[in-house]
């Protein structure tokens, strides 16, 4: 399974929620598949979707899931450092881990490698951290949704994008229409 084969099965699941999305195909994908108020789009900076979606889990009571890849947790690297020690019970954050830079050509990660971003969460402080198959990523997410505990999930699957058109809704819409969802 790609990334977009998981993003199919999140879909149910994750359509009712506040969901902070990575830059680049990712957000593309997800944005295609189910276009949601409740989405928000990373459409300019590259590691910070697990940060965002951390704020807005401290912000509010909601369920909140961010979605990042591993390529953009390994340019930030001191968010798992900040999330294992301000763990938020409202909180998943979801890491497909593809081992590429999947929006940039598909060049390797060193967690498609030797990084274990999974320990490496762990020794960051994070206590609910479980790595799982691509198949088994829909199930560890809704659990995670319904245990009210911060849970940080690595999803490996492989490497690869599928052609969608790039999002043309102007960010500013994005993030209105995004912070409506969070106040109702």
């Amino acid at each position: 399974m790609i990334r977009n084969d998981v993003f199919q099965t999140l879909k149910p699941i994750i359509s009712e929620h506040l969901v902070v999305c990575n830059i680049g195909a990712p957000s593309q994908e997800l944005h295609a598949m189910d276009d949601q108020p409740s989405n928000f789009y990373m459409l300019g900076t590259m590691g910070l979707a697990s940060s965002i979606g951390l704020g807005l889990a401290a912000a509010q009571d909601k369920p909140v899931i961010a979605i990042d890849g591993d390529g953009s947790v390994l340019t930030n690297l001191g968010t798992l450092a900040t999330i294992g020690n301000n763990a938020q019970g409202n909180f998943t954050l979801l890491i497909i881990d593809n081992g590429s830079y999947g929006s940039t050509g598909d060049q390797p990660t060193y967690a498609g490698m030797n990084t274990d971003l999974a320990a490496v969460a762990r020794a960051c402080g994070a206590q609910n951290v479980q790595t799982v198959s691509a198949e088994d990523t829909a199930d560890a997410v809704q659990a995670a949704i319904a245990s009210d505990e911060m849970t940080i999930i690595v999803s490996k699957c492989e490497s690869g994008n599928v052609k969608v058109p790039v999002i043309k809704t102007n960010p500013i819409v994005i993030r209105e229409r995004f912070m409506e969802e969070v106040r109702r």
